[in-house]
């Protein structure tokens, strides 16, 4: 399956700029549950556009991302990422990702010889395995503390 991604490169510090005021007058006006209505000038018409509140708030979060100088990358929840892409989203090397692959602890199809994976399965693993190491680091803290490490 082939999905459309939009890929935008690190933010120009002109871009960051604009991206951060824009931030910061849409959040003001905007509310979690209800669409946002704008008014938009365009070519010295005025149009009015009804903005879902879902899309409201992943627009805030790439504003959010722009503003800090980072560069963006949306893609549909049902994409099928390359062991390549998958690799690069967990910050892995392919053959560590293979390896995930080929002993089911992420899930995958083949088409032909290459392997697919869920976006959505990348970033389970990618969820489980942040809250695992997140719990090491709290038992590593709390013995720390106990053993008046100075933590």
């Amino acid at each position: 399956m082939n999905v459309p991604t939009y890929c935008q490169p690190q933010a120009t510090p002109m871009d960051a700029a604009l991206a951060d005021i824009s931030r910061r007058v849409l959040s003001d006006v905007a509310c979690d549950k209800h669409p946002l209505v704008l008014c938009v000038r365009d070519a010295g018409q005025d149009k009015v556009v009804k903005l879902p509140a879902s899309a409201v708030s992943l627009l805030l979060g790439i504003l959010e991302a722009m503003a800090a100088g980072r560069g963006i990358t949306v893609v549909a929840d049902d994409a099928e990422l390359t062991t390549v892409q998958a690799a690069d989203a967990l910050n892995v090397s392919r053959t560590f990702l293979i390896n995930l692959l080929e002993t089911g602890i992420i899930a995958h199809r083949k088409v032909g010889t290459h392997r697919r994976i869920r976006l959505q399965d990348v970033m389970a693993y990618k969820e489980r395995i942040d809250r695992e190491r997140e719990a090491t680091l709290d038992v590593l803290v709390r013995e720390a503390q106990e053993q008046n490490m100075g933590y």
